[in-house]
């Protein structure tokens, strides 16, 4: 192959590479905006009056996503639940589920699922319920989570009937024996833990705008590094 064709073929794998680069770049900044843009929504949402448990009743989880909602139920801890496999401040543990009974009755034979909190768990799903019980009736702030997407997958743990390996909310059900609201509402409160065999609270997914202006930013200086060292080599090649 003559030099020439050589500079060519450099120059054509060059071009593809650096072009490769600056579109994962502009992924990076399209998913940049969509962070963005879910971080105000979650904002606005986090200030807007709480909700009542009853207010849930027949809406649409997009739009009650991230709200606050006041809870007065009856929780049932006889049939209560861990999401297996879980992890606080680098300790081992899961968090408990619990099905709840709206005092108003607005869910009628639906149970609620509370997620009360992070509990120490040394192989990460047996834990004492008993001790981890608060009073039968809960009177707490929460906030409105959605399932997360359906996986493939054994969704209960064979190895611990009372532990899920994944959140599915028709396993759930099948489970407790009863339907499922279609959402998880996680507890707000101290986040400290100070009992192991008591749940501490799970804080909230932080709002960030994640790594992805510093992913795009790379990516531009890979595509630069291409050209610039490209240009280099075919000023080299003349001299």
């Amino acid at each position: 192959m003559s030099s020439t064709a050589k500079t060519i073929t450099f120059g054509i794998l060059t071009t593809v590479a650096a072009a490769v680069c600056v579109r994962l770049g502009l992924w990076q900044l399209d998913r940049l905006q969509q962070r963005r843009t879910q971080n105000a929504i979650v904002t606005e949402r986090g200030v807007a009056p709480v909700l009542s448990v009853a207010d849930l009743r027949g809406q649409d989880t997009s739009v009650t996503h991230w709200r606050r909602v006041r809870v007065d139920a009856v929780a049932d801890y006889e049939h209560e639940l861990v999401h297996a496999t879980r992890t606080q401040n680098g300790s081992p543990g899961v968090h408990l589920l619990t099905p709840v009974h709206p005092l108003d009755g607005s869910w009628g034979d639906t149970a609620v699922l509370v997620l009360r909190g992070y509990l120490y768990a040394a192989d990460g799903r047996t834990v004492d319920f008993g001790k981890a019980r608060e009073s039968d009736t809960l009177h707490v702030e929460t906030l409105l989570t959605s399932f997360p997407p359906v996986r493939a997958g054994q969704a209960r743990m064979q190895s611990s009937p009372r532990a899920m390996r994944l959140l599915n909310p028709d396993s759930i059900a099948t489970l407790i024996g009863r339907p499922v609201a279609p959402f998880v509402l996680l507890v707000l409160g101290d986040t400290t833990m100070t009992d192991i065999t008591r749940p501490s609270r799970v804080p909230p997914p932080p709002i960030t705008e994640g790594p992805h202006l510093s992913y795009a930013l790379q990516w531009f200086s890979f595509a630069t590094v291409f050209v610039v060292g490209f240009l280099a080599f075919t000023r080299t090649r003349r001299k």
